[in-house]
């Protein structure tokens, strides 16, 4: 009997021990399992994550486009302070080139979409010491600098205009769709978005566009609404700014106008109303959101 009941315990104990084994066995897997995938201190591996794809590239990133609009988020002016700045400076730029054409202007550029070209361009420049001595007398009141995409940090570079549809690729640089030059049919198709034909949704900054498709080399027209001047002696607002173009024998000249003067104009096709056929409408600049 001694015997039969050691063997007893003897069982019972093994029995013990193998139920103790298997539970920390389970228990060491499971957490060892739970374990996998998560960074441990001071590791610079990712957390496991089935749909995990990397690093998002930076929200300024140049390779981003998220309007889908063909101009890349990092040359956009993405503040409200910088779109006001930007705005008052190309509308007093323009502005100004009614008065007192700047010597910075080339002269084999000034038409209709060189003015906006040049505006733009020197809206986006530091307006420092050096600038206003280039520029001459009556830009002392411009608006203050964007505080982001200078032209010479930008990231564009002095190919600022878009030449083709699409999105923004990466590769559209390389493949020339951004140049310095741009005409008024490209600026209207690739740089800018249309808002109305109604004047009143307008805003200082935006251009309007002509298109007259008898006019064989150059059918469409642009000018830039300048809203109030900041340069008008009277209390005035609507106030327009374009150049009417060079031709052969005449170099043409910058002209300022209000809307509703344009509006009577005794050439139908330059009034600025919904009932004209040739007036396309307002649009805004794509850099401005």
């Amino acid at each position: 009997m001694p015997v039969i009941k050691n063997l007893r315990f003897g069982f019972v104990l093994l029995l013990w021990l193998s139920v103790v084994s298997l539970i920390s066995y389970f228990s060491t897997d499971r957490t060892r399992s739970n374990t996998l995938g998560k960074r441990r201190p001071g590791s610079t591996s990712l957390t496991f994550r089935p749909d995990y794809r990397g690093p998002r590239p930076p929200a300024n990133s140049v390779s981003l486009d998220s309007d889908q609009d063909g101009i890349p988020d990092a040359a956009e002016l993405n503040s409200f302070n910088d779109r006001e700045n930007f705005k008052r400076a190309f509308t007093g730029i323009a502005d100004m080139q009614f008065y007192r054409i700047s010597d910075q202007w080339n002269a084999e550029q000034r038409d209709c979409a060189g003015l906006v070209r040049f505006a733009w361009r020197e809206a986006l420049r530091r307006h420092d010491r050096a600038w206003f001595q280039k520029m001459g007398a009556g830009y002392e009141d411009l608006a203050a600098d964007v505080s982001t995409n200078y032209l010479d940090r930008g990231s564009l570079g002095e190919k600022l205009f878009r030449t083709d549809f699409g999105a923004y690729k990466t590769t559209d640089l390389a493949e020339a769709k951004f140049s310095e030059f741009a005409d008024a049919r490209t600026l209207k198709n690739f740089n800018s978005r249309f808002i109305s034909r109604d004047r009143q949704f307008a805003q200082p900054g935006d251009l309007l566009f002509y298109h007259q498709p008898w006019v064989q080399n150059f059918p469409y027209h642009v000018m830039i609404f300048v809203g109030e001047s900041s340069i008008a002696t009277a209390e005035k607002h609507g106030w327009v700014v374009y150049h009417t173009g060079a031709s052969a024998g005449d170099e043409g000249t910058v002209k300022k106008v209000e809307l509703s003067v344009l509006d009577q104009h005794p050439n139908k096709r330059w009034r600025p109303v919904e009932g004209n056929p040739n007036f396309l409408g307002f649009y805004r600049l794509k850099i401005l959101g």
